[in-house]
């Protein structure tokens, strides 16, 4: 956990508040199960290797990710794993982002960007997280690596 709050504090000012009150979001937010540690170099949820051992991409070291959250030079970016495979999933954050963030959305697969800290969508993102599961975000990415290997 040092290593989460190494990385919190190093943060550009710019972005230093901002990014707790997401962090802070995030954690009141996440179903139970996930962990956090420092993956990828940025503070991440995931899920346990005893929970699910056979591990990210099949490395039986690397814990399954589910969000990240990582400051930038020029924005926040929220990386949800598991909103890439989930159309009806990414559907409703969609709509709902339009509904309460005036700016349109900048996204990619599973990389939510807020470049402007005055249009971070808390409670939407506090929704957000907590739409899916563990068990949920395991057997997803299960499905999706086995139909993948094919």
């Amino acid at each position: 956990m040092n290593e989460v709050l190494e990385y919190v504090e190093s943060i550009d000012a710019k972005w230093q508040d901002s990014y707790q009150r997401l962090a802070k979001v995030i954690a009141e937010n996440i179903p139970e199960g996930f962990v956090l540690r420092l993956q990828y170099g940025m503070p991440t949820y995931v899920v346990p290797l005893n929970v699910f051992p056979e591990g990210y991409l099949g490395r039986q070291d690397e814990p399954l990710p589910f969000i990240s959250l990582a400051a930038q030079k020029k924005h926040l970016s929220l990386y949800h794993m598991g909103i890439m495979g989930n159309k009806e999933l990414l559907t409703w954050f969609q709509e709902e982002y339009q509904k309460v963030v005036p700016t349109k959305l900048n996204m990619g697969k599973s990389c939510i960007r807020f470049s402007n800290p005055k249009n971070i969508p808390y409670k939407l993102i506090g929704e957000l997280v907590g739409k899916i599961s563990m068990e949920e975000w395991v057997a997803s990415y299960t499905r999706f690596a086995e139909k993948n290997k094919k």
